[in-house]
């Protein structure tokens, strides 16, 4: 028990204070309420929710990789800001193949939508 309250407490931390994992809880927030307007299918839910956590779990570790160096190295290192770049960067390309997958999803209803 004491586990899962930890791990909720960092998902508090992650929420309140990080800015970015706001915007993609806003966004697989928005995800689902097309999914449930376009009536995907269980697999396509399955891709949705998979890449929706993918992206999420990127975006805590990037924000621990980011708390750790700080507090290892308080001061400017070219070597830490490589290392939150390149966290960073695993987070932008989750993001991307997220995008992807709903596009690869939505396109088609959208396409069959009759004022389109």
């Amino acid at each position: 028990m004491k586990s899962f309250l930890c791990a909720f407490r960092g998902l508090a931390v992650l929420f309140s204070t990080q800015r970015n994992a706001r915007i993609h809880l806003i966004f697989f927030v928005l995800t689902g309420a097309c999914g449930i307007i376009f009536g995907i299918s269980l697999v396509e839910w399955s891709l949705i929710f998979l890449a929706s956590g993918v992206v999420m779990a990127a975006e805590a570790f990037n924000t621990a990789l980011e708390l750790l160096a700080d507090v290892v190295h308080p001061g400017q290192h070219s070597m830490v800001g490589w290392a939150k770049d390149v966290a960073a960067g695993a987070v932008l390309i989750t993001a991307i193949a997220a995008v992807g997958i709903g596009l690869i999803i939505f396109i088609p209803k959208l396409a069959d939508l009759p004022w389109l």
